[in-house]
């Protein structure tokens, strides 16, 4: 597997494709739910993977009704998921291997995610990678979601790169349409959701985690 370019930048994720956190948002929404007498779907839920939060909770309501406690849903599923990641590592298999070759490399890299800049520096901070990013593009940072380009083509301009030099690493269905339609080399690493036919028409390669990124990375740096 090779990139048609070597980039001269990579953009990652960040829930589900650096971090494992995406399964623990699954299971906490969902415990939350019950907790609250309702059963939350794990169809519903992965629906809503890749969005921020203002639009899971317009999704929560239209799916639920608008008498749902959601302020009282999102504490819930906030306390369980904080006691789901204490002292645990959440890092993915392969994510320091990518980040060291990176910095072997000198190739500059950012954060595009649909979380807050505070749960992106409280991850960072906890696994001990705060500095290792150039720069973060969080929810505020911009004004249309994933899959809008807009969240990609802000961290290209961040890094000072076109997008088309830049390589684009993803998990979501919505991610890899952000990334692909900003014009990025694009990766997928499924997390909790597939890949479909449409997904691998945008994507480069699909590959199984970010050990394979890192081969991917050094294949193109070889003599042809």
């Amino acid at each position: 597997m090779k990139l048609p370019r070597v980039p001269v930048a990579v953009v990652f994720d960040m829930d589900g494709l650096l971090f494992d956190t995406e399964t623990l948002y699954e299971q906490s929404s969902r415990a939350a739910a019950r907790e609250l007498g309702f059963e939350m779907t794990q169809a519903f839920f992965r629906s809503t993977v890749g969005s921020p939060w203002p639009v899971v909770r317009g999704r929560l309501i239209e799916h639920f009704g608008p008498d749902l406690a959601i302020d009282e849903l999102h504490a819930i599923s906030r306390r369980i998921f904080l006691e789901l990641i204490h002292s645990k590592s959440l890092l993915k298999p392969g994510a320091l291997e990518l980040l060291d070759l990176l910095d072997e490399l000198e190739v500059p890299r950012a954060i595009a995610t649909s979380s807050s800049r505070a749960t992106v520096e409280r991850h960072l901070a906890a696994h001990r990678l705060a500095g290792r990013f150039h720069h973060i593009v969080a929810h505020g940072d911009y004004v249309r979601h994933k899959p809008d380009p807009e969240p990609y083509l802000k961290a290209a301009e961040g890094l000072a790169v076109l997008p088309s030099l830049c390589l684009a690493l993803e998990d979501s269905h919505h991610g890899v349409r952000s990334a692909a339609s900003a014009g990025m080399m694009t990766i997928m690493v499924p997390d909790l959701l597939p890949a479909t036919d449409e997904l691998r028409a945008l994507c480069l390669h699909i590959v199984t985690d970010l050990h394979d990124v890192h081969r991917v990375l050094l294949a193109g740096r070889q003599p042809a």
